[in-house]
């Protein structure tokens, strides 16, 4: 097959059901997600459950998500520079030597 084809899937997020269409290829990574959000939703209602409103909670979820995403881009954007360090490391010891 040369063409990407979808998918209908029913993915459960906190007290939703949600049915969304994606590529059979990222089947996986979407179900991924949705448990990533569920266990952050968990432990920010097993923290806040009586001390905050629904909404605010979802809010603190989503930042928490967003700052592990924001996290992880900026380390992958270093990435190449730390090799690119490490090797000009390694060339001057070697030409020192």
């Amino acid at each position: 097959m040369g063409y990407n084809s979808s998918q209908n899937i029913n993915l459960h997020i906190y007290d939703t059901d949600i049915n969304v269409t994606v590529p059979r290829e990222k089947e996986e990574q979407w179900r991924k997600a949705a448990q990533l959000i569920n266990e952050k939703l968990n432990a920010y209602f097993g923290a806040y459950k009586d001390q905050k409103g629904v909404k605010e909670i979802l809010y603190y979820a989503m930042i928490d998500i967003a700052l592990n995403y924001i996290s992880e881009a900026e380390r992958n954007d270093l990435l190449p520079i730390t090799n690119i360090l490490s090797q000009l490391s390694e060339e001057m010891e070697n030409a020192l030597k």
